[in-house]
């Protein structure tokens, strides 16, 4: 099955991403430090081979919070908790120069930008698990911490998709956000993760005196503060930037809503499951539950990020519900148990993993069938850039001279090209620059010498 048409492969060809970053943090603090990170990266590494480093790192800490935390409710040693920061850290860094890697060595395309946004997508699920793990969260609370994050995630793509710019506010998830995360990991590190199921009063006494919240634990209000302070006017800016666009097209508001419809009936599909559920799957199986939906939730992220790069028209894509298909499965099984003395058909244990395997496929085969499509389209890869070649000059060769350049990036164009010397090194890192008495053009494979 194809992604992508032939208006698609056109719309691709002409894509160019826009994206503005307002963070005061960003632009004082950690753009400095990352423009001097990514020169630790060779020229020959690919910037998709970069996005992916840092996705492992969050997949490494999601599999550390399983090992010493099944059901997130018990400490785990206070290293882990430092690990999981750190890898938090790891991960922003790598997230954050992979776009400068891909300027650096002019290899920008929009198989990077899904790329990136496909790996942010899934990152959501694995980070709830691992800062569920430091604080103590339990299954239940660490859905929900899944759902806070996932939320103005999907609402940002649904607005970048709609305005064509990628706006992030003066504080925003990507760096403020992660920031404050991983701080909390390192906070968490040093007082124990203990502190996170005290009552609120306790952990923070100087608050001790606000009413009703004061015996709620800790990571309970933390919930309820980042959801008022945090989700709430994101997506209320996301739903009026978006009206805002609408209206001015003259669109239909309901049309652009519609696009949000499956992941929707996705959060209400898991916690349907979860409420007829004879076994409390959320609380017993969190990270089989939160992993598969994870899972579910990038599919429906790449599948809007595709049809913003391809230009496809605004509203409901139908494809997006195949990462629902087998919710009603899990549903009905749960609810054979209502009819079988609390025994359900399949032990849930063995639908969830089939849960996982199938989201997992589909993630698997949408993600391999694009980029294969788009690698084919615009005549790039993935995870390798292009290799350098000479080639060597008749030495009578001087003045001017035509060279016909075929390759990926060439689109077989002819340019001119003065002859100062013998030997011209093709070179795919840089374009068109001049060192000494060498010539570098960029993604060039064959090159033809003419007159």
């Amino acid at each position: 099955m194809g992604y992508i048409g032939a208006h698609g492969i056109s719309a691709l060809q002409r894509y160019k991403y826009s994206g503005v970053d307002h963070s005061y943090v960003a632009k004082y603090v950690l753009q400095p430090f990352w423009s001097r990170f990514v020169n630790i990266f060779p020229l020959w590494m690919p910037p998709n081979m970069i996005t992916l480093t840092g996705f492992i790192f969050l997949v490494i800490s999601a599999l550390l919070s399983y090992i010493y935390s099944p059901q997130l409710d018990t400490p785990p040693p206070r290293w882990v908790n430092f690990a999981h920061g750190l890898l938090l850290f790891l991960y922003q860094t790598f997230d954050a120069v992979d776009g400068k890697q891909a300027r650096r060595t002019n290899s920008s395309s929009p198989l990077g930008e899904l790329f990136d946004h496909g790996c942010d997508a899934l990152a959501c699920a694995f980070e709830a698990l691992a800062f569920a793990n430091t604080a103590m969260c339990g299954g239940r609370l660490t859905f929900w911490y899944w759902v806070i994050s996932a939320v103005p995630f999907y609402l940002a793509t649904w607005e970048h998709y709609f305005t064509n710019t990628l706006i992030l506010p003066a504080v925003n998830g990507p760096t403020e956000g992660l920031m404050l995360i991983y701080l909390v990991h390192f906070f968490t590190a040093i007082v124990g993760a203990e502190w996170w199921v005290q009552p609120f009063g306790k952990s923070l006494p100087f608050l001790s005196w606000i009413p009703v919240i004061n015996e709620i634990p800790t990571n309970t209000v933390m919930l309820f503060v980042m959801v008022v302070f945090a989700v709430i006017p994101t997506i209320a800016c996301n739903v009026q930037n978006v009206y805002k666009v609408v209206q001015s097209r003259k669109g239909n508001m309901l049309l652009a809503l519609a696009m949000l419809a499956p992941f929707v009936v996705l959060l209400g599909g898991v916690l349907l499951w979860d409420y007829l559920s004879p076994e409390d799957i959320i609380a017993n199986y969190p990270h089989l539950v939160i992993i598969g939906t994870g899972l579910a939730f990038g599919f429906l992220v790449g599948r809007m990020i595709l049809s913003h790069l391809c230009d496809e028209p605004k509203g409901l894509k139908t494809s997006m519900c195949m990462s629902l298909l087998f919710l009603p499965f899990g549903i009905a099984n749960a609810l054979t148990a209502r009819l079988n003395d609390g025994v359900p058909l399949v032990d849930e244990r063995w639908v969830l993993l089939l849960y996982c395997a199938y989201t997992a496929a589909l993630y698997l085969h949408f993600a391999t069938s694009v980029i294969h499509e788009i690698t084919t389209a615009l005549g790039i890869y993935c995870f390798r850039l292009e290799s350098a070649c000479v080639v060597t000059v008749n030495e009578n060769a001087k003045g001017w001279g035509r060279l016909k350049l075929s390759g990926n990036a060439a689109d077989n164009t002819e340019r001119s090209l003065r002859c100062a010397t013998t030997v011209f090194c093709i070179h795919p890192y840089s374009s068109w620059q001049v060192r000494s008495n060498v010539h570098q053009i960029h993604g060039l494979s064959t090159v033809t010498i003419l007159g």
